[in-house]
């Protein structure tokens, strides 16, 4: 939302337009606009370019973004080809993202790392100011992006020198909030409630794990993203009629509920390289990894020591460690009534690959038809 403020005050100045200490922002699917507060827009470059800057403001203190510096620079461009025609083709050709320092790029591709929410509000508050026969270069800059990107998962993704523009809504939740569950209590409770409801449900953990469970071939009427709330999630599908629960999650938030962790937010607990150490005994693997592991400074770092030094002895600890998820989850809500919900589970690495199932994971993947051979 401020990245397109501050994009769209920028590119008001060059247009030689009174700036607005306020933007109005449009949203897909919405008829009112949000009113976006931006901080500067001014000619640069002999006129030929502007800049726009704006403050990341989403009233959550644990927000990483919170205050966050954004610089929105701007330039207008001689259209080099004539339109297709095509709807997709005219919603790409007038506007060039170029990814400046501080803002996260994909490592495979050196693309920006933005999502469909973010490039369509781009869309409907630029593309209106754009004159005919001209593009517009948008390079974004986040001058403390470098620094906070470090303490993301970001890297452990493919996304690599910054912060990523993924948003998928125009409201800042967080993941831990008390409101961020009550949501998805309601959303469950609606989902179970629906006359199409088999008794078959999928839990994902983040964007990340939403975006996998749809490349394997899950209809996203079968998927909930969920946030840190794990624990009263699962208690309330129980309670709804969730028979088959399938979850899928990066490897470094389920291995959190193989310690009985059942709220996943770093904030509020982590231990998961303690959890990896008390499992990595239970598997028998030799003291002296254990030791070498227990130095390293994550679960990753450790897996890799791990790996590098006996491949077998690696894959069976991820073994017991999906195994032991499973097991924790299905005590955790037996302790609170006696459902006869399953839960099975899966981790996915840092390529966003399955790689570690659980005894239950391996039968509800196949009862939701999913092809086995995709499994690493």
């Amino acid at each position: 939302m401020w990245v397109t403020a501050a994009a769209k005050a920028a590119t008001e100045a060059l247009l030689g337009k009174q700036f607005q200490v306020a933007q109005q922002i449009h949203l897909p699917n919405q008829e009112e606009p949000l009113r976006v507060p931006v901080s500067s827009a001014a000619l640069i470059d002999d006129r030929k370019q502007a800049i726009g800057t704006s403050y990341a403001h989403s009233g959550i203190a644990l927000d990483l973004t919170q205050g966050l510096e954004i610089w929105a620079c701007v330039q207008l461009q001689k259209q080099l080809s004539e339109l297709s025609g095509e709807e997709d083709s005219e919603k790409d050709s007038w506007l060039t993202l170029v990814a400046g320092v501080g803002v996260g790029r994909y490592q495979s591709t050196a693309e920006l790392c933005l999502s469909g929410f973010a490039r369509e509000l781009l869309h409907l508050n630029l593309r209106p100011l754009v004159p005919i026969g001209q593009t517009l270069r948008l390079e974004i800059v986040f001058p403390a992006g470098r620094e906070l990107a470090k303490r993301t998962s970001n890297e452990a993704f493919g996304v690599v020198d910054g912060l990523a523009l993924i948003g998928t809504q125009a409201e800042a939740q967080i993941s831990s909030s008390p409101e961020q569950l009550q949501s998805n209590i309601e959303t469950l409770r609606s989902i179970c409630a629906s006359s199409g409801f088999s008794g078959k449900l999928i839990f994902v953990i983040g964007e990340n794990g939403f975006d996998l469970a749809m490349k394997l071939g899950f209809s996203s009427q079968q998927i909930l993203k969920v946030g840190n709330w794990l624990g009263p999630l699962l208690v309330a599908a129980a309670q709804f009629g969730v028979q088959q629960l399938l979850l899928i999650g990066y490897h470094g938030k389920l291995i959190k509920l193989a310690g009985g962790i059942f709220h996943t937010h770093h904030h509020l607990a982590d231990g998961r390289l303690e959890v990896l150490m008390s499992l990595a005994v239970a598997e028998d693997i030799p003291l002296d990894l254990i030791k070498l592991m227990g130095k390293a400074d994550s679960v990753e770092a450790a897996l890799l020591l791990l790996e590098a030094s006996n491949f077998d002895l690696a894959q069976n600890l991820w073994k017991r460690i999906a195994d032991v998820v499973e097991q924790r989850s299905n005590a955790y809500v037996r302790h609170y009534g006696s459902w006869p919900i399953q839960i099975g589970a899966t981790l996915f690495d840092r390529q966003r690959r399955i790689r570690w199932v659980g005894p239950l994971g391996f039968k509800q993947l196949e009862a939701f038809g999913v092809s086995l051979d995709k499994l690493v």
